[in-house]
């Protein structure tokens, strides 16, 4: 888990950045500006939308598993 959330972290951090930079240096309108501002903003709320769907879904299979009764003959396995 800690691995997925520090990518999450790099990548919302390096969007943020990148996005920054090329707003700054992209000679623009304000009103031009703004959109891509909000463009910016909707695809990463989408990308950390996706992800978090993902990663529930992970755990949902995980405590699927996890809460799904042992047979006896998993148990003497295990032994």
């Amino acid at each position: 888990m800690n691995k997925t959330l520090s990518f999450l972290i790099g990548a919302v951090i390096g969007a943020a950045v990148g996005a920054s930079v090329a707003i700054l240096l992209a000679p623009s309108s304000g009103e031009a500006l703004r959109g891509q501002i909000q463009d910016e903003i909707e695809r990463i709320q989408n990308e950390m939308t996706q992800a978090a769907d993902q990663r529930r879904a992970e755990l949902e299979e995980q405590l699927a598993t996890l809460r799904a009764p042992r047979r006896p003959a998993d148990m003497e396995a295990n032994l």
